[in-house]
């Protein structure tokens, strides 16, 4: 795991004016990897690595070339089929010098040209200066756990893990993306290839990019199919998962420093670590922290399963002193991102680092195996109801039931209908999205601007996410659903969180339910062994029974989650007044200041719970203030 860092003038450079201009880039993410760093610089080219050191200690060092020296190569992550595809090239002809993966990459590259990102399993971001062919190729993995961002300029394309990275070469555009800023608004993140910058990019996720002086080629290399399910028994099912479960978790625990797993008590991580004892022989160390409200913790099911696998575990319990960490948090995300679960990431990522250097987790199950039931569940049931009753009789009658509905936080939980309502009003792709959404069309509309709403030219974000859910060929309400969240909000909120937090604290995270062989079989199952009745993850449900006490298996979902409507009543309430309301406009006059004062006031009284966008304005002021920092907040 690494920090990767560069760029490329087709006009030529000078080097030395090169090297410097490197340094910048790569002491601005030093972080990501604390253990090295190397540089190469040509006439035309200026690849910077900063190096996290876990496979191959004393001979992976970056740059790496190829054995004819023509070849250039930065990567970031872990390439978990190298073995196999070392050997694979080994009997094409090909030499190795060391045991890295990342001379596996070069020698695919070599081979197979710019298909070799199919040929890799595992976690990527990497950059490949070819000097025979004066060519730029930059590769990412299937599902974005690795990021890779860049941009163009005249003559010159730069690329980096991160933003600040981009910022450090001086040239990196500074002017915010309106549709960037919407989706933020509307999601609490921004999907790819969209960031903060306007003219800035991120590579989408199984895309490679071979730039040259005259065109940019952007390829899909991967795309996720789900065809008709096969329909089969829960037990067939099972045996396959836990076959495919094991294989992951064995080839994620090659490692020459310490290594161990994040135990949240839910299914998904506690399932990576019985797989872990299954094939360690020593006791896994394992890390849980949880919080003072109990509604908040699962510290007590996590200590359930370590003692229940054995495991060597640890516990932290979270004070709500937010304010110590959340500069922190709004400076390593490089652009505005307001999942409020980053602060419980944060601090397992820190306390994990006092024990290992790679830890496994459990994300990608929920997205790859039915878990997000509070959405999937109402969604399957409205699409059954859209398809009883014809548009003709939805439209106007739930259209009029959702408009004169009240939305409160103090409406028992049965009468909070007005969604539903509003979604059997429209179809199935139109409701995901509303699901989606933090801003209903008429807070959008209310909040907005008069000039931002011009500057967006029409654009709304559903331009972003509605094509993941329509151009699938998966066949159900569900699957389009998981189609949509495996490419959209994993990728964008989920991995982004995960891989910003770990590697603010120099920590490799590997996530074996996010194995593309894994994914690809979860999507396959048909429904009834996605979710059954109000409960998901029915195959890993029933490993869980096989593996874990009794009471885990049944556990509903909780998620990586804190008590951020309290803590905005509360302690974070001085903090975040300071920054909507100091007398001066964070949002430049993007938002109608009035509107926001209002659903501050009605979040404080407990009138309506706006707790999830008054979190992203937040971070979004936070963000705002980090920006201009050009070293690490204290």
């Amino acid at each position: 795991m690494c920090g990767i860092a560069g760029y490329v003038d087709f006009s030529g450079h000078q080097p030395e004016q090169a090297r410097e201009r490197l340094k910048r880039m790569t002491d601005a993410i030093a972080h990501r990897g604390p253990d090295g760093e190397g540089f190469y610089v040509d006439g035309h080219a200026a690849l910077g690595h900063r190096r996290l050191a876990i496979i191959d200690v004393s001979g992976g060092h970056q740059p790496m070339a190829g054995a004819d020296g023509k070849v250039q190569i930065v990567f970031n992550g872990e390439i978990y089929n190298y073995l196999q595809l070392r050997a694979e090239l080994e009997s094409l002809g090909h030499t190795f010098r060391t045991n890295s993966d990342t001379e596996a990459i070069i020698g695919a590259y070599l081979q197979w040209g710019e298909n070799c990102a199919e040929r890799l399993n595992g976690m990527f971001a990497f950059a490949i200066w070819d000097t025979r062919t004066q060519a730029l190729f930059l590769a990412r993995d299937r599902v974005g756990k690795k990021p890779m961002y860049y941009f163009r300029r005249g003559s010159v394309v730069a690329f980096a893990s991160e933003l600040k990275a981009l910022r450090a070469t001086g040239w990196c555009p500074d002017a915010l993306d309106p549709e960037a800023l919407d989706c933020y608004f509307s999601f609490g993140y921004i999907p790819a290839p969209k960031t903060i910058y306007r003219n800035v990019s991120k590579l989408r996720a199984a895309r490679t990019l071979h730039v040259t002086a005259a065109r940019e080629t952007e390829r899909q290399y991967w795309q996720l199919k789900f065809g008709a399910p096969v329909e089969r028994s829960l037990e067939s099912a099972t045996e396959e998962f836990e076959s495919l479960l094991d294989d992951a978790v064995r080839c994620r625990l090659m490692s020459e420093v310490p290594l161990g797993a994040f135990l949240s008590g839910g299914l998904d991580s506690s399932l990576v670590v019985s797989s872990m004892a299954r094939a360690s022989s020593r006791p896994v160390i394992t890390n849980s922290i949880g919080f003072d409200d109990r509604k908040f913790s699962e510290l007590g099911a996590a200590k359930a399963i370590a003692e229940h696998l054995g495991t060597d575990h640890h516990e932290f319990v979270v004070q709500p002193r937010a304010t110590d960490v959340l500069e922190k948090i709004a400076w390593h995300f490089d652009e505005p991102l307001a999942d409020s679960s980053a602060i419980p990431t944060w601090y397992v990522c820190e306390m994990a680092r006092r024990t290992v250097t790679v830890a496994l987790s459990g994300d990608g199950g929920d997205e790859g195996f039915g878990g997000y039931t509070f959405r999937y569940v109402p969604h399957v049931f409205e699409s059954r109801l859209r398809g009883a009753l014809p548009l003709a009789v939805r439209s106007p009658l739930f259209g009029l039931l959702g408009s004169v509905w009240p939305a409160s936080a103090r409406l028992p939980q049965p009468l909070r209908l007005k969604t539903i309502f509003e979604n059997l009003a429209v179809s199935d792709s139109e409701a995901y999205y509303r699901d989606l959404l933090w801003l209903r069309a008429d807070a959008r509309a209310a909040l907005y601007t008069p000039e931002f709403m011009r500057s967006l030219n029409g654009y709304t974000p559903a331009e972003a996410v509605l094509p993941f859910y329509a151009n699938t060929d998966a066949s159900s309400p569900l699957a389009r659903s998981q189609n949509a969240d495996i490419h959209f909000y994993m990728t964008d909120d989920v991995l982004a969180k995960a891989d910003r937090m770990s590697m603010a604290h120099s920590l490799e995270v590997r996530c074996p339910l996010l194995d593309h062989r894994l994914i690809e079989f979860g999507v396959r199952l048909p429904d009834n062994l996605k979710i059954d009745g109000r409960q998901g993850k029915v195959v890993l449900r029933e490993l869980a029974g096989r593996r874990l006490p009794e009471a885990i298996r049944n556990l509903p979902k909780q998620g990586f989650s804190i008590p951020a409507a309290t803590w905005l009543r509360k302690e974070l309430r001085p903090m975040t007044e300071g920054l909507l309301f100091n007398g001066t406009d964070p949002f430049d006059g993007l938002l109608d200041p009035a509107v926001v004062r209002r659903m501050w006031r009605e979040h404080l009284s407990a009138a309506r719970d706006h707790s999830v966008f008054l979190w992203g304005l937040m971070m979004l002021a936070l963000w705002r203030r980090t920006s201009v920092m050009e070293t690490r907040p204290a």
